[in-house]
């Protein structure tokens, strides 16, 4: 009724008496909405009506703070510590200014001090508790969480924050054992057993982390949540069907995500169902088109199917998206290479080396296709580049044998091919695929043969 009394004052700018638990009532009313326009009006007409209220005041803080006029709000609330010194939303409202200012510690002085002025302190630990947080200090921070779920078992962001605090304390032991204690006393609480199946699961227990998501999924059977993490264990455990079935249930719950779609198609690819995967993988990339991960799984599947024309067009799709992923530009390389795109193969390898990817197999591949391709100098180079990190490997060794020798750099080639046999007689193979015309020669011949019985 006063509500609808003061929408009606400020249709037809009358001016109409309310006392001060209506104002507070219209204020809190408007705040809890969002509405902040009108909650500033009612809050300033609600001054003028009743110029001595400290609750009128307060909110006006409030108002302030989220307007970050924290100067005004600091000064104000100063006036009302004079009249009110152990009014402890005070203390509240001055901790909140401390934290938007990211002076944390103070906060916790300014909450700390509410705690003593009032017997109603479970919002003010949560507020505290946060402050920890902030600070990384997690211990506390759990602590004064637990306060709060003991004052409110029902109090479920508590209970996350109690479990978060576990989590970046790396206790998954203690997080269990005390959600088992919190599900003794409220055993039908899904959110529960939705977390010690997250701790099971972490600590890859994957028979315990099922059973508790399948009691979270019996106590609220539209709980996605817990039958995506159900779903996820199952994958683990290689039930893949049964995995499939449970992401198939969020896509009946909720509106379709690019993430279930991903993973109902892995599950396929793994049961080898490739068509059935193939299509789930498209239907992610189509709801959200810069999913890089989508196009890069059509990629490699299409790939490992030896289609390269669709791999090629699916990995220019991700790599349009995600250019500085050395990964996709690896690909990129294999694919030309089937293609027999010697020059577009030096180009994806040239990239992952520039974006820092220096791994043996990198260079590998760069020096065999700047071979065929009779840049032999080029290889060598890239060859050089990699024993600064890869000191006494075969694979280098080997190469850079069979390219001195190509290039008339007989002395260089013996010391290579030397080095290769000491360090592994038998990958002297690569020679007869790489440079069979070495292999062949007889005085490299020779020398293997001779080093062999040298060896025995």
């Amino acid at each position: 009724m006063s509500l609808l009394k003061f929408e009606s004052m400020l249709k037809t700018n009358s001016i109409y008496f309310f006392d001060l638990v209506e104002f507070e009532e219209i204020i809190i009313h408007y705040l809890d909405a969002g509405k902040h326009a009108l909650a500033k009006k009612a809050v300033k007409l609600g001054l003028q009506q009743h110029p001595a209220s400290v609750d009128l005041k307060l909110l006006q803080v409030e108002l302030y703070i989220f307007e970050d006029e924290l100067d005004k709000a600091s000064l104000l609330l100063k006036i009302i510590d004079r009249l009110e010194p152990n009014n402890d939303e005070v203390y509240i409202q001055k901790g909140t200014i401390s934290s938007k200012k990211r002076n944390h510690k103070e906060a916790i002085e300014h909450f700390k001090k509410a705690l003593t002025l009032t017997d109603d302190k479970v919002d003010i630990w949560s507020l505290l508790g946060m402050e920890y947080l902030y600070l990384d200090d997690f211990n506390n921070a759990r602590l004064t969480f637990l306060k709060c779920v003991k004052a409110d078992f029902e109090d479920y962001s508590a209970l996350y924050n109690v479990v978060y605090c576990f989590d970046m304390e790396k206790k998954h032991t203690e997080a269990i054992e005390y959600l088992v204690s919190y599900i003794d006393i409220n055993p039908y609480c899904e959110v529960a057993w939705h977390q010690l199946g997250r701790q099971y699961f972490i600590l890859e227990n994957y028979e315990k982390a099922l059973n508790a998501f399948d009691y979270a999924v019996i106590i609220d059977e539209s709980f996605i949540g817990g039958y995506l993490e159900k779903a996820k264990t199952l994958e683990e455990l290689k039930r893949y069907k049964e995995a499939i079935d449970n992401y198939l249930v969020t896509l009946e719950l909720d509106d379709a995500t690019a993430f279930v779609y991903i993973r109902i198609g892995e599950c396929h690819e793994k049961l080898e169902n490739f068509d059935a995967a193939i299509s789930f993988y498209k239907k992610a990339v189509h709801e959200d088109p810069l999913l890089d991960k989508g196009w890069m799984l059509l990629t490699n599947l299409y790939f490992e199917n030896a289609n390269y024309e669709k791999a090629s067009y699916y990995n220019s799709k991700a790599l349009k998206i995600e250019e500085d992923n050395s990964l996709y530009w690896k690909r990129y390389a294999e694919i030309n290479l089937k293609l027999n795109f010697y020059e577009e193969a030096v180009t994806g390898f040239k990239n992952c080396l520039n974006l820092n990817d220096d791994s043996l197999e990198i260079y590998i591949g760069l020096t065999d296709v700047l071979s065929f391709l009779g840049e032999f100098n080029a290889a060598i180079s890239t060859l050089l580049d990699a024993q600064k990190i890869y000191k006494n490997f075969a694979e280098v060794e080997y190469r850079l044998a069979g390219l001195f020798f190509i290039l008339n750099k007989e002395v260089y080639s013996y010391n290579h091919l030397i080095a290769g046999l000491k360090i592994d007689y038998d990958y002297h193979i690569i020679l007869k695929e790489l440079y069979p015309i070495v292999y062949e020669n007889e005085k490299v011949q020779k020398l293997l043969k001779d080093f062999k019985k040298a060896t025995e």
